[in-house]
């Protein structure tokens, strides 16, 4: 009788994590377990820990706690409770490296070697919009609006409303574009 209670009380828990949720999620335990297990050593090392780790089943646990309990507060509560405020990424652009450490509502971003103050990109959940704040100004760069569209602010001050789909990307990469391509034979 235990036994039946308790993989009773698993499935319904599995379903209703399931079927009350609908969110893909992040995946941030699992990932940062693979992450992890990727940067230990070369690709025998790595594979070997790799395959004790799911015997054991660490893999599992980890994929298991995600999508069942993670990924469902992420979706209701609206923030990833494993999100890493404070972790800093190296990321190599055209001119130079740069530095994003990850805030509580967004980004930091300063070129390596720079000794300027660093560029961030704020999200203010209470207006739905994400700000870029440089020189101690912030300037709202998108709004996302509750009809399934976005209200950008273009580079010249004007505004552009797009849908959030693959067309609407195309139109704010065109709005933003400032190079003509041509096409010849």
């Amino acid at each position: 009788m235990k036994k039946f209670n308790l993989k009773m009380a698993a499935s319904v828990m599995i379903c209703g994590a399931f079927l009350f949720s609908s969110c893909i999620g992040s995946f941030g335990l699992h990932s940062r377990l693979v992450s992890w297990n990727q940067s230990i050593g070369n690709k025998f090392v790595n594979e070997l820990v790799f395959l004790a780790l799911n015997i054991i089943p660490v893999y599992g646990v980890c994929y298991f706690a995600d999508a069942v309990i993670i990924n469902s507060i992420e979706f209701w509560s609206g923030s990833n409770p494993m999100a890493s405020v404070g972790d800093i990424k190296k990321v190599q652009g055209e001119n130079g490296n740069y530095l994003v450490e990850t805030l509580e509502n967004g980004y930091s971003i300063t070129k390596e070697g720079d000794e300027t103050a660093p560029m961030e990109l704020i999200y203010d959940k209470s207006l739905n919009t994400w700000n870029v704040v440089a020189d101690g100004v912030s300037t709202e760069l998108v709004r996302l609006n509750n009809d399934g569209t976005a209200q950008m602010t273009l580079p010249n001050g004007e505004d552009l409303t797009v849908t959030l789909d693959a067309q609407g990307v195309a139109n704010a990469r065109l709005a933003v574009s400032t190079d003509m391509y041509y096409a010849c034979r």
